[in-house]
């Protein structure tokens, strides 16, 4: 037998009361959720191509003593991102030297407690951060590999870059120019941010290598997958840095970019 139940003043008032505080907590982390570039359940990459929410970008740049990177690279990495960023009140860079920690190699845990140490950019207002590392040790994981790691892109606005390694792979009678290998992964990084390949800027095309998940099936374009190993090395002796093919540069203007 069902009885009905008749709920009195009070009670109403109450559930009125509870009811109208759940909404209004509800959309309040809604809104809070809608505005921040790392939750990881969020598109950064839109975030950081498009003026939709984020007007300028600011990109902290740390590196170990030593190991900055050269002028006419930061220069080239300003002008690709600025040539696929909607960034009308510009694109900053700052860097900032830090030290090196007393360890053989670099972890992806170590490298994520330095920036939690020494990264003060989060952006704020209409500003939006990003964070290049530069590292003056290996990365753990290359140990024993003969195709080395050179570059990662390890969080929603987070690159590190093996320094030390591409300076091995680089200047050398039969290696390309610092400058290019450089440029060349720290690029190739620079687009994984912005959620290349089938990452967070969805593919218009299918064009992702199934053998390298988040990379280009072609060859000559940067999201290739040895861009960011020393497989590269070779292909940049007396060739110019990869460019993004026109999927890529598809997917980028398709998530809010140039």
């Amino acid at each position: 037998m069902f009885v009905k139940y008749r709920q009195s003043p009070c009670m109403r008032s109450f559930v009125f009361v509870v009811t109208l505080l759940h909404l209004l907590v509800s959309f309040s982390c809604k809104k809070k959720k809608s505005q921040d570039p790392e939750s990881p359940n969020l598109s950064s990459s839109h975030f950081l191509l498009s003026d939709d929410n984020y007007t300028k970008l600011q990109v902290e740049i740390q590196y170990i003593e030593g190991y900055q990177p050269r002028t006419e690279t930061l220069a080239s990495l300003k002008s690709f991102m600025q040539q696929r960023m909607n960034k009308p009140d510009g694109i900053e860079f700052t860097t900032r030297v830090i030290p090196s920690g007393l360890r053989p190699n670099y972890s992806l845990e170590d490298i994520r407690a330095i920036e939690k140490t020494y990264r003060t950019s989060n952006g704020s207002g209409k500003t939006i951060s990003a964070y290049f590392l530069f590292l003056d040790k290996d990365y753990s994981e290359n140990a024993g590999s003969y195709s080395k790691v050179l570059g990662i892109h390890y969080g929603p606005t987070s690159i590190v870059v093996f320094e030390n390694v591409i300076r091995q792979f680089s200047g050398g009678v039969t290696q390309p120019k610092l400058y290019d290998l450089e440029t060349a992964v720290t690029e190739h990084e620079i687009g994984h941010m912005l959620g290349l390949t089938n990452h967070r800027s969805p593919m218009q095309t299918d064009h992702e290598d199934k053998d390298h998940p988040a990379h280009c099936n072609n060859t000559e374009c940067l999201m290739y997958y040895a861009s960011e190993t020393s497989d590269i090395v070779a292909n940049l002796v007396g060739n110019p840095v990869p460019a993004l093919d026109s999927n890529c540069l598809n997917d980028l203007r398709a998530n809010g970019g140039k």
